[in-house]
């Protein structure tokens, strides 16, 4: 992966030192590959089962979900990936800061794997889930086109609240579209052959 980091909470709390979240993200011949690790006690979170086929859906953010703001450096616009671990998704396209929210209709799908041990139901109190999206924009944009990229993520905790969590938090408050804490993702070349 060309980036990859800690995943912060955007408030500190004791119970949340348990939990350890990372991602990683690689632009590469149009083609974003993201892939979200958390480890930890996964039972004291709410994570929705893989359902029998994936759908788009919204209000994802309202439970635990792994998602990704993408932009183009200095346009106004932006997107933001939403995966839940039961395999929904949704991509939206918004026109500037929380503006203009729609979904996105070039993108049709979401391909991801997961891979989550031991299997829930599992004893063990350290449990492992990954998430990996591989994701072609070459519907949205030309192959090479420079991004800025943030990864976020929200945990739904058993005792009914939710926390935030992202590369690097901006601001007062938790708020994943604030463009001061994307990253600069540079396009790869691909693979000689």
């Amino acid at each position: 992966m060309e980036h990859r980091a800690a995943l912060r909470p955007f408030q500190g709390e004791p119970d949340l030192e348990a939990l350890d979240l990372e991602a990683g993200a690689r632009w590469r011949d149009g083609v974003l590959e993201l892939q979200f690790r958390l480890d930890g006690p996964l039972d004291t979170l709410v994570i929705p089962g893989t359902g029998p086929q994936p759908q788009r859906r919204d209000g994802l953010w309202q439970s635990t979900c792994f998602e990704a703001f993408l932009a183009v450096p200095d346009q106004p616009g932006y997107w933001e990936i939403n995966l839940a671990p039961c395999g929904d998704w949704n991509v939206y396209a918004l026109t500037g800061y929380r503006e203009g929210l729609k979904a996105e209709q070039r993108i049709v799908s979401l391909p991801h794997r997961q891979r989550r041990t031991p299997a829930p139901g599992s004893t063990d109190l350290k449990a492992s889930l990954e998430l990996e999206i591989s994701l072609d924009l070459t519907p949205l944009l030309p192959a090479g086109t420079p991004l800025e990229l943030s990864a976020t993520a929200v945990m739904e905790h058993q005792h009914g609240r939710c926390s935030y969590w992202a590369w690097q938090h901006r601001g007062p408050e938790a708020d994943f579209h604030r463009r001061d804490s994307f990253q600069r993702l540079s396009a790869q070349p691909g693979a000689q052959g």
